[in-house]
This record gives C-alpha cells, structure tokens and sequence, in this order.
C-alpha cells in the first residue's frame, strides 16, 4: 500500500487492532521509531522489539506493518493482530538505507529447501487450515474432510498445530511428527484424568 495505505479505510479491525493499527500511521507520519510487544505463532513466543516502521501493507486480506527490526537487523513483517502493545518513541526511525521492502507480489509464503512437508487428514470443522495456511495440495475426501500437503518450518510449531486442533486433525506424515503428536495427547489425557 505504501503511503496510499495511510489514507485507507478500516473495516471489521477489532479494538486493539485499530488502536495498534493507529499507532502505527501516527508513528509512519512523524517518522518515529516504535517499541512492540509481539507475539510469534511459528514459536509460540512473545518477545519485544524495537522497530523502525517503513510502511503499512495488507497482505491475503491481513494488515501487517513492514519495519526494520534491531533486534533481528533486518526487515521484518509483522500481523497488527499479533501486536500486544505498541508505544511510539521519540526518538526517529532510521531503517538502513539498503533495507529492501519485502516483494509480496505471489503472496507471503515462499517455499523453500530447508521447508518439510506434512500430510494431514482434516475433518470439516478443520477444512479452514487449508485456506489459513499455505498448502500445496488438496484432496477432497468423503465427509467434506480434506487431505492438504503443508510445507512447514518448524516442527514444534506443527505439532502444536495439530493438538490445538485437537481431534479435527490428524497427521499423517511424517511419521516421526505423527508419533510426537500421539504421546503429548496421550500425556495430555493422563494429565487430565490425575
């Protein structure tokens, strides 16, 4: 969106998220840096960073806020729903100036070598992972379930994935990750019962 973006208009935002999303025009505008809170679903982590903002986008029907991050010394794209506090600072954004914005043309997601692939067997009430996440193929299963290939990054953050979905998923692929998924439910399930 660029500056065009600044003059938008927001539709359906949540009130933290148009607060956030506020924050981030006003800091865009003076051209100050920003301290975030922000919370990262691949790790399941929330960390603080300091960032200096380059320009709002709205990517696959989500707002994100493009920055160089100091912390990572490089640019950054992060979901404005995944921000938990924001507070602009004095002090100006100074991003470096060979910091490349990020090419979103085909999209966020871009596979590449070191990225695993999954098999899983979703049950209807879970068919909206195929259409949240990146997949690479769909089998359309009696029953309205689906068969998707997901290419992933971190396993931990699969397996996670797939508990959170609890019995509306199931993995099929890689065995190794299908049996890590068996024994934290199976330890879940002890836990509950003692």
């Amino acid at each position: 969106m660029g500056d065009a973006g600044l003059a938008g208009v927001e539709v359906g935002l949540s009130r933290e998220e148009a607060a956030t999303t506020a924050a981030v025009r006003s800091a865009l505008e003076a051209g100050r840096a920003m301290r975030i809170v922000y919370y990262t679903a691949g790790r399941d982590a929330v960390s603080q960073r300091t960032i200096d903002p380059m320009r709002l986008l709205i990517v696959e029907g989500r707002s994100y806020l493009e920055a160089w991050c100091r912390r990572a010394e490089a640019v950054r794209l992060f979901r404005l729903d995944r921000v938990e506090d924001v507070e602009v600072l004095a002090e100006p954004a100074a991003p470096p100036p060979d910091a490349e914005p990020t090419d979103v043309s085909d999209g966020l997601f871009r596979p590449s070598a070191e990225h695993r692939s999954a098999v899983l067997l979703l049950e209807r009430e879970a068919r909206w992972v195929a259409e949240y996440y990146p997949v690479d193929e769909v089998v359309e299963l009696p029953g309205e379930r689906l068969q998707v290939l997901l290419r992933y990054a971190d396993p931990a953050w699969l397996v996670r994935l797939v508990l959170g979905l609890g019995g509306g998923a199931r993995l099929i692929e890689p065995p190794d990750l299908a049996a890590e998924v068996g024994r934290r439910a199976q330890e879940a399930l002890a836990a509950a019962r003692a």
